[in-house]
């Protein structure tokens, strides 16, 4: 820890950095650089950081998924510094870092909102006992449970972990004899710091297209940002693979959809933060699917600023330091982003990115993984990305377009793991 200076107003950080084995910046600058621009940084991550120190005023080395830590470190530093808000956009110290804005009692993510966030069961019920449309849920500990269960919604069914996210562990089962190798599938899944029940969430599948919503909350009052319209990748895994934003997309102000999302964030008890919500547009109307109690991650700030010029980061900063969030559109545009993954296990070679003028509208394109990373497919891993692309159009529907037209922009030169050993 550097010196502090003592009385100055900070924010503490929380997780903004990387985990051992993959660079998180091209996620997390973006939340970094606001935090910047508002107060002082100081972070506190589980490693030593390196591309952060330009955002920040010092940092502490401390395991960022013990609860424990963290409230010694940060006891100790707001002993010389004022801490005016806590940032954390990590899944695996989430609820670490909530036990610290408790303790200080700062605003923010509270330990029980983000326990309530995290946990599917709980939140199915919570939502449930609001009058809030869900799938049917139950849990199962074993394949035949599972199953069990299956037969009584009726297939098909989705199999997923209580307490993971980016659509980790989360599997579609079709027919009976699908449910044990997906049940195995789910129950492999984890995530560092995320501790998973041996329950195991069997739901009714909803049909119809998924979209997500990114907003804030601040004294209670639910603020929507920016939708975006998901693509997943091959069943029977939920891999999200590319988003499309609309500057002027009418679900962002559609009253039926906020009224639900600031019930169920009051359902949550969420009072202040930032949130990425997950809804199935069903043919008998929205329903949640999940409230995620942190900004959207696959780069959807960014995009979001590009397509409306709305800065969702800024946002999110200002709601966990008492500042009320100014939202001004001041852009008018459809921007989507494509990610590419590898289709088999791969050490990286290479990323290679192709002329960028062979390929209609695409604004940006860069690689996500360095020579020498290894990247699983799912189930092993749902993010597993060597790139991404990014493009405009003049509707959705040409964005769309273009999107699948940019599947050579990006290359993987790699050897297949198999082989690399």
């Amino acid at each position: 820890m550097s010196s502090p200076s003592q009385g100055r107003n900070i924010i503490l950080a929380i997780g903004v950095g990387s985990q051992k084995d993959r660079d998180s910046r091209p996620y997390r600058e973006p939340l970094l650089a606001a935090a910047a621009e508002r107060f002082p940084v100081w972070l506190f991550d589980s490693y030593e950081p390196t591309w952060q120190e330009q955002y920040t005023v010092g940092s502490t080395v401390v395991d960022c998924q013990s609860p424990e830590a963290l409230i010694t470190e940060a006891n100790r530093l707001s002993a010389s510094y004022t801490i005016v808000g806590v940032l954390c956009p990590d899944e695996g110290s989430l609820e670490a870092a909530a036990r610290v804005t408790d303790a200080l009692g700062a605003l923010g993510l509270s330990a029980d909102s983000a326990r309530n966030c995290r946990d599917k069961k709980l939140s199915r019920a919570l939502l449930t006992a609001e009058g809030i449309a869900q799938p049917g849920f139950t849990t199962a500990r074993t394949w035949q449970e599972a199953l069990s269960a299956a037969e009584r919604f009726g297939f098909p069914v989705v199999l997923k972990p209580r307490t993971l996210g980016a659509s980790q562990g989360v599997v579609l089962v079709r027919e009976p004899s699908e449910m044990e190798q997906a049940f195995e599938a789910s129950s492999r899944a984890g995530y560092p710091g995320v501790e998973v029940p041996d329950d195991y969430m069997v739901e009714e599948y909803l049909s119809g297209p998924e979209v997500s919503i990114d907003g804030v909350v601040f004294e209670g009052e639910y603020i929507p940002l920016f939708v975006a319209h998901k693509k997943v990748g091959p069943e029977p895994f939920f891999t999200e693979v590319g988003h499309v934003v609309t500057a002027d997309d009418p679900l962002v102000s559609n009253e039926t959809i906020r009224s639900m999302l600031e019930k169920a964030h009051g359902a949550l008890g969420i009072s202040h933060g930032a949130t990425h919500s997950e809804i199935k547009l069903t043919p008998n109307g929205p329903v949640i699917v999940e409230i995620n109690g942190r900004p959207g991650g696959d780069l959807l700030p960014y995009v979001c600023r590009l397509a409306t010029g709305v800065d969702a980061c800024l946002a999110a900063v200002d709601v966990v330091t008492g500042r009320a969030p100014t939202v001004r559109r001041t852009l008018s545009r459809t921007m989507g982003i494509r990610f590419y993954a590898p289709t088999e296990p791969s050490l990286v070679r290479e990323v290679r990115i192709a002329d960028r003028s062979d390929f209609p509208g695409v604004v940006e394109a860069a690689p996500l993984a360095a020579p020498g990373a290894e990247l699983f497919c799912p189930p092993e891993d749902t993010v597993a990305r060597y790139g991404y692309a990014i493009v405009e159009g003049a509707s959705p529907g040409e964005c769309t377009e273009r999107l699948e037209l940019v599947e050579g922009l990006v290359t993987l030169d790699h050897v297949p793991l198999k082989a690399a050993t």
